[in-house]
């Protein structure tokens, strides 16, 4: 069996800043418990708080740079780069503004 999803919802977010999450796959679109796919477009200086995800979390960067913080350091995720945050990782997204 196979699914169609024509449309995306938009997400409501936490941090400091309006951002956009357009979720195709998940929870809230697709009734789907194990993976979530969405299209996340967030503003120069943005930072959300700190998480700690029942999953696994796989952020592909399609544009810009994402900063991760995570217990084992800080990375800078650049276009064309991905990260993993793995399942009960404390982990922390920002997209800092041009000064860092």
């Amino acid at each position: 069996m196979g699914t169609h999803i024509k449309n995306a919802t938009q997400i409501k977010c936490a941090g400091n800043k309006p951002k956009i999450i357009n979720e195709f796959i998940g929870l809230v679109n697709s009734n789907s418990t194990d993976v979530s796919i969405a299209r996340m477009d967030s503003p120069s200086g943005w930072i959300e708080p700190a998480q700690t995800p029942d999953f696994d979390e796989y952020t592909l960067v399609l544009a810009g740079e994402v900063h991760v913080t995570t217990p084992d350091g800080r990375f800078i995720i650049r276009a064309g780069e991905a990260f993993i945050a793995e399942k009960g990782t404390r982990v922390q997204y920002s997209t800092p503004g041009p000064d860092g």
